[in-house]
């Protein structure tokens, strides 16, 4: 019986034996680098595909429109970084950086246009030049949209606050 029983069994087994998915080995790199830092670039162009969504109060939906904390937070949460939601979230955010640290990917904070006491709008250096950078953000003025602006356009320039290093830890 027990013949017989190894009859039957040793075909299953050995038909088992070739199913077996071998693991792959593992390669290891000596002293790589694991990437920890955003790539700033990154950033804009992921921003740049917004250029054109329409200013939308309240909004952080790129199918309804952005304001501009909903597309700065936006923007952000897509490289796994929480910023505020608010643009006077960013008052106390941060370390002000000089001008001549500015770089892309950075946060510029305004003043409110009628109010120099509170934060009211936000955009990211997406042109890195001090005083002179560029800026995306979603615009409440003429544009009413995403879009791309002169730091040193007068408007601008009255409202700057601060701009601050929000991928550097």
């Amino acid at each position: 019986m027990k013949s017989s029983l190894l009859l039957f069994l040793l075909p299953v087994i050995l038909l088992s034996s070739f199913n077996v998915k071998k693991k792959e080995p593992k390669i290891i790199v000596p002293n790589a680098k694991i990437q920890t830092e955003i790539n700033r670039d990154s950033i804009i162009a992921y921003a740049k595909q917004y250029l054109g969504t329409p200013y939308v109060y309240a909004s952080s939906n790129p199918k309804k429109g952005f304001d501009c904390s909903g597309f700065v937070s936006f923007v952000f949460s897509n490289f796994g970084l929480t910023l505020p939601r608010s643009s006077s979230g960013y008052k106390n955010l941060g370390t002000a950086l000089k001008p001549e640290e500015f770089k892309v990917g950075d946060v510029l904070v305004f003043y409110g246009y009628k109010n120099r006491n509170i934060v009211g709008h936000v955009g990211i250096i997406c042109e890195a030049n001090g005083m002179q950078s560029k800026f995306i953000h979603a615009s409440s003025g003429k544009a009413q949209q995403v879009t791309i602006t002169a730091l040193d356009t007068e408007h601008y320039t009255k409202r700057f606050y601060k701009c601050v290093d929000v991928l550097s830890k």
